[in-house]
């Protein structure tokens, strides 16, 4: 990074480390953040900390949130019986989008994958079982990722559930809307089969 004055330098590694942000796109957005006025800049600097310093994990379900219990789970006129199972925060907003489901969530924070160290034991697997042991809970749906990571957690979680006479379900994976049979691999098709409803 000797090309860039040492600031710029810091600033490009710093959004390197970002998802999905390498060197170029690291260096446009460097530059864009340069070329904003002094205030802009500030303001982007300072929603940065405000979310790093007011955001944490809600006590219940360990959705992000600013108080101690999440807007879904202080929200009574959802529907107590019934918990979605997601891998991360964000998938809370996926669901949500859809304006489908009206339960209640728990964000495991991540997915079995021994290969990246992550055990039942690094999850909030403990928390949704004692979520589950209270009796109110009819029905937890798994929706973790179709990945090998996310199917692995769903069969675990089912494992654990299946006992205590509770519904366990998992959502259907298949073809995108707008997708082209030609171009999907075999097994999102056969998922596409298995998850057949009646018209």
């Amino acid at each position: 990074m000797h090309y860039y004055a040492q600031p710029v330098a810091r600033l490009v590694e710093e959004l390197m480390k970002l998802p999905s942000i390498g060197p170029k796109t690291a260096q446009r957005l460097a530059f864009f953040i340069l070329h904003q006025t002094h205030e802009e800049a500030k303001s982007l600097a300072e929603a940065i900390i405000e979310a790093k310093e007011k955001i944490k994990y809600c006590s219940i379900c360990s959705n992000l949130t600013e108080m101690d219990l999440c807007d879904i789970c202080r929200d009574q006129s959802r529907d107590q019986t019934i918990i979605c199972v997601v891998e991360e925060p964000k998938d809370v907003i996926a669901m949500e989008r859809t304006r489908q489901f009206n339960g209640l969530y728990h964000v495991l924070q991540g997915a079995i994958s021994p290969m990246d160290g992550v055990g039942p034991e690094d999850l909030r697997i403990k928390e949704l079982l004692e979520r589950i042991n209270d009796g109110r809970i009819e029905e937890v749906i798994l929706a973790t990722d179709p990945t090998i990571e996310g199917e692995a957690t769903a069969m675990y979680l089912s494992q654990l559930i299946k006992p205590l006479n509770i519904k366990a379900t998992r959502i259907a994976s298949g073809l995108p809307v707008g997708g082209d049979l030609e171009y999907a691999d075999e097994v999102t098709l056969s998922r596409a089969l298995e998850g057949r409803r009646e018209l």
